[in-house]
């Protein structure tokens, strides 16, 4: 007969936030897949939009990461923190023929507000509630501060998730940063699985390959680094070969992908 109040035990908290945007809500969704590994919270601004990705609102907490007060409620109670917020870069207005678009951020949705502030009350949140491992969802191009994606809306957005990653680093607690490529909205589970450091991948490309990776895949790390101890304490670049490439062999050894990475920025 199984023990009931053993088998809850064994089912780990997770608060993800982020959890309405595009890879956020796919760490939802997978996450929910597994109901006897994870209980899922999420975390998210608009309820409205929670409603329309999920039908539902039940699971959910609302509010705004860069008002450090409402996150209490949320992770009461939370073994692991998934961190998929980042700031949005907006067109300001429509180009004319031939110039470029303008691009800047809403009020008080800038990267330094989000990007560093915003995760700063995240990881402070989960240390004061007893959070064993947070997960840090990132982008490549941090080592390069004249990177494309500083200059949109001057918002310095790498710069800002850089200093964001030592933070976790530098709080003490335990901690998995995953810095994907160029994230596309295509199927995962079908591509191999390539991790590096300090964006290596985009400073030559291995075998010229585009430096991206599907959001499923992404989804799907966050998952597996959930439930391996080998990924804790560890920060990587996440690129994946294109589906079509002869040489791929589909990453299903996640143990075996974690391994390849190290420890600290």
């Amino acid at each position: 007969m199984v023990d009931i109040g053993k088998l809850s035990m064994s089912i780990k908290r997770v608060l993800v936030t982020g959890a309405t945007g595009r890879t956020g809500s796919l760490v939802v969704q997978k996450l929910q897949q597994h109901p006897n590994d994870f209980e899922v919270i999420a975390f998210a601004r608009s309820e409205a939009k929670a409603k329309a990705l999920f039908d539902t609102t039940n699971g959910f907490f609302f509010g705004d990461i860069t008002q450090a007060s409402t996150l209490c409620a949320a992770i009461s109670g939370v073994q692991s923190l998934v961190i998929v917020t980042s700031a949005v870069p907006q067109i300001k207005s429509p180009p004319q023929p031939g110039e470029r678009p303008e691009f800047g951020f809403e009020l008080g949705g800038t990267p330094e507000e989000v990007d560093y502030i915003g995760q700063k009350h995240q990881i402070d949140a989960a240390i004061a509630a007893g959070v064993e491992h947070i997960i840090l969802v990132g982008s490549m191009g941090g080592t390069n501060d004249k990177h494309p994606l500083n200059q949109l809306g001057n918002g310095n957005i790498l710069v800002w998730k850089r200093k964001a990653e030592q933070y976790l680093i530098n709080s003490g607690i335990d901690y998995t940063i995953i810095r994907a490529g160029g994230l596309l909205d295509q199927p995962g589970g079908v591509r191999e699985l390539l991790v590096g450091k300090d964006d290596a991948f985009l400073n030559h490309p291995p075998d010229g390959i585009p430096t991206s990776i599907p959001r499923a895949d992404v989804a799907e790390v966050v998952v597996q680094a959930l439930q391996t101890p080998n990924a804790r304490n560890k920060a990587f670049d996440l690129i994946s070969k294109p589906a079509e490439a002869p040489s791929t062999v589909i990453t299903t050894n996640f143990e075996a992908l974690f391994a390849q990475t190290t420890l600290g920025l």
